[in-house]
């Protein structure tokens, strides 16, 4: 059972798809440097004044996406050793997960949620990304019992070695989520996707 990494230029999280054993590329600089506090504690706010709505920090809990029959719930991701993000476990294929100590989904600035495209041997929880279309809306249930809905704005596809890293994980005034997970062609001889998927989507 395989995995792929999202591409990386000058500022990137790293993330997850189908079939590598690798979890992917760097996480920001700034991120990497932030205090390695536990996932309820509020990280560096984004620069700017705040616009749009905006929910208090809270962990997700459960992923809803209706219209590619995702419930899925939630698993914390962590930096690993090598400056990446680890990727969710590979033998659950209807999981996904977030930047734990990045913004929580609901609040002000640029959550991440990953997850597999598929396995080695089925299609995972990420399979249908690529059917959202502009206006398609998904929620994300929260510890704090609120129900944080987001409307999409864009899905886009970019080749790894020309991702635009700032555009997806650049900080934002309002509250922002970025749905990831690979596309494109399997590269055998890399064990990774070509390209990463990205829905870009925003608090309504």
């Amino acid at each position: 059972m395989v995995l792929c990494a999202v591409a990386l230029l000058v500022v990137a999280v790293s993330l997850i798809g189908g079939r590598d054993t690798s979890t992917g590329a760097s996480l920001p600089a700034q991120a990497q440097q932030a205090p390695q506090a536990p996932h309820t504690a509020a990280p560096p706010s984004p620069s700017g004044p705040a616009t749009g709505k905006q929910l208090p920090r809270s962990r997700p809990v459960r992923l809803l996406i209706p219209k590619i029959y995702v419930d899925a719930p939630f698993t914390d991701l962590a930096i690993g050793p090598t400056g990446q993000l680890e990727a969710p476990p590979a033998d659950d294929i209807n999981l996904v997960g977030w930047h734990a100590k990045g913004v929580s989904p609901g609040e002000r600035g640029t959550a991440i949620i990953a997850g597999h495209v598929d396995t080695a041997t089925s299609p995972a929880v990420f399979a249908g990304l690529g059917e959202l279309k502009k206006g398609d809306t998904f929620r994300v249930l929260r510890a704090d019992r609120r129900e944080a809905t987001f409307v999409v704005d864009s899905v886009e596809t970019f080749a790894k070695d020309d991702f635009p890293s700032r555009r997806v994980y650049g900080d934002t005034p309002d509250a922002q989520v970025r749905l990831i997970t690979c596309a494109g062609d399997y590269d055998r001889a890399a064990r990774d996707y070509t390209d990463n998927l990205v829905v870009f989507a925003h608090l309504t």
